[in-house]
């Protein structure tokens, strides 16, 4: 069964870095694609980043574009995403989720149905 277990989030000030990381046990991992999604309070979740089965080919939602790198180690199981210059709109729950290679590159979360985690809370506050 696909499972993802996050880990890495927690309380920082603006400006400050967090490195998450999200384990996946139970499938092939480097046979799917993988996203990291966020949910605000009252909000619909977001595609952040998404990264291909080689880790060649990535995306980013415009408004974390330069500040978030997405990686992967296929050898691990998992997925990182390196956030750095944080601002208080990059607080949320973030969780990672995969997808097949069916169908076209995209982030949309709708489209990651499997083995979304618990996720891990990252809050950007003074």
């Amino acid at each position: 069964q696909l499972q993802f277990v996050e880990s890495g989030g927690g309380l920082v000030q603006p400006g400050g870095s967090l490195r998450l990381s999200c384990v996946a046990s139970g499938f092939h991992f480097d046979a799917y694609r993988i996203g990291w999604f966020r949910q605000a309070p009252g909000k619909e979740s977001e595609g952040v980043s998404c990264i291909s089965t080689s880790g060649m080919v990535t995306y980013y939602v415009d408004s974390v574009e330069g500040r978030f790198t997405i990686s992967r180690d296929n050898a691990k199981n998992t997925v990182y995403l390196q956030m750095d210059s944080l601002e208080a709109e990059d607080t949320g729950l973030y969780y990672c989720a995969a997808r097949t290679t069916e169908g076209s590159w995209g982030c949309l979360h709708t489209d990651y149905n499997f083995g979304r985690g618990q996720g891990t809370q990252v809050t950007v506050s003074s």
